[in-house]
């Protein structure tokens, strides 16, 4: 046990991270390693791979995923918007190279490859893109000559043409619903709430207009007519599963779901546990947000405020994509469910991300000297 006497990082850390959101995120951590076991091998075996291929490689990328999520909540705040700065020059100029040299799957391009490593930068740029974006609108509210509103914007615009050059509908569509929940909290008016929702739906008529695969999913979805295998297959896993599943290992219907381990592996968990599981998974994603909005709700920085609710927001977003496509509620996105899906990139950007909320929400001076600290805290405690 740390004790509360002690003042090394270590210890500074335990002692100020939320550990209500430490524990979700390693429930959903271990979950995917689990259900990987679960979903995985018939994938593995129809394509010629080791039984357990996937399930080894999940638990080879939540090692260094975890490490990454420990390390960046020993950051300040001011040290989380340099590394943010960093980390979107770079995938900026990814996302631009992934048009030229990127691996195309399905007629898509948004994977590059690198020192033999496949990396999707759209899943590493919004979490960089989000605490950019609050950087922009909280310097807006401290300094009303600075336009950062407008240059959120400009970034917004640029971030939206190239995920759409790519393309990749579901993620232009993430994003630019997580920005306008930022921006409606920076207090954005009427004017640009109307404007930028009829842009938004007026994007998502030129997509279906001029975008053959999102006009393919749209109308799959709304007529059922055409390929609609795997969402059929995913719901029907569901159903077959009942309130309790047909217990661990049992699955039928997964194993003739081609993404079972990806996209599809909440069908799964929904097969072989039952609705109650899949209950379950939804309340901890519902946690996760709830919290992250009512501790930011709390924050007198407007930056920390704009970025811990941008983060659980996308975070969210996210998972309420994936499950409503596994229910036949949303077309097919092509959209993992944070923390479980199988993924490298997925795997390790969103836990960069939450490491980063792990960060924001860490308990100020104030707070730590009524939990027995003392006065000399504060200077124990990174400067912001």
């Amino acid at each position: 046990m740390i004790s509360r006497l002690d003042r090394s990082p270590v210890a500074m850390w335990w002692w100020t991270v939320d550990r209500w959101f430490l524990a979700a995120f390693l429930m959903l951590m271990g979950l995917g390693i689990v259900l990987s076991f679960a979903a995985s091998p018939a994938v593995a075996q129809r394509i010629g791979l080791d039984m357990f291929h996937f399930a080894t490689r999940q638990i080879i990328f939540t090692i260094p995923a975890l490490m990454v999520m420990i390390a960046v909540s020993f950051l300040d705040v001011r040290q989380i918007r340099r590394l943010s700065i960093i980390m979107l020059g770079i995938m900026l100029v990814l996302m631009v190279a992934v048009l030229f040299v990127g691996v195309e799957v399905k007629g898509a391009r948004r994977w590059v490859s690198l020192a033999g490593l496949s990396i999707q930068p759209s899943e590493f740029l919004k979490p960089a893109f989000v605490v950019i974006s609050a950087w922009l609108m909280s310097e807006h509210e401290r300094h009303h000559e600075i336009p950062g509103n407008l240059f959120a914007m400009i970034l917004l615009g640029v971030v939206l043409a190239l995920l759409m050059a790519q393309p990749d509908f579901g993620q232009t569509m993430l994003v630019l619903g997580t920005w306008g929940v930022m921006f409606f909290m920076a207090g954005m008016s009427w004017f640009w709430i109307i404007t930028l929702g009829a842009l938004g739906a007026g994007g998502g008529f030129a997509a279906y207009m001029f975008f053959p695969h999102v006009a393919g999913r749209i109308d799959r979805f709304l007529t059922g007519e055409g390929d609609t295998f795997q969402v059929d297959m995913g719901r029907e896993a569901i159903v077959s599963g009942g309130w309790f599943g047909v217990g661990p290992g049992e699955g039928v219907v997964k194993r003739v779901i081609p993404d079972s381990h990806a996209d599809f592996i909440f069908s799964v968990a929904g097969e072989e546990f039952g609705i109650v599981l899949l209950l379950a998974i939804m309340s901890i994603f519902a946690f996760i947000v709830l919290r992250g909005l009512r501790t930011a709700l709390k924050e007198q920085d407007d930056f920390t405020r704009y970025a811990v609710a941008g983060l659980v927001v996308v975070f969210g977003f996210q998972a309420i994509i994936n499950m409503s496509v596994n229910l036949q509620l949303m077309p097919a996105k092509g959209m993992t469910l944070p923390f479980i899906s199988y993924g490298g990139s997925s795997l390790i950007a969103i836990a960069m991300s939450m490491g980063m909320v792990l960060a924001l929400t860490r308990k100020k001076p104030e707070k730590l000297r009524q939990t027995g600290f003392g006065a000399d805290s504060r200077r124990m405690l990174p400067a912001e």
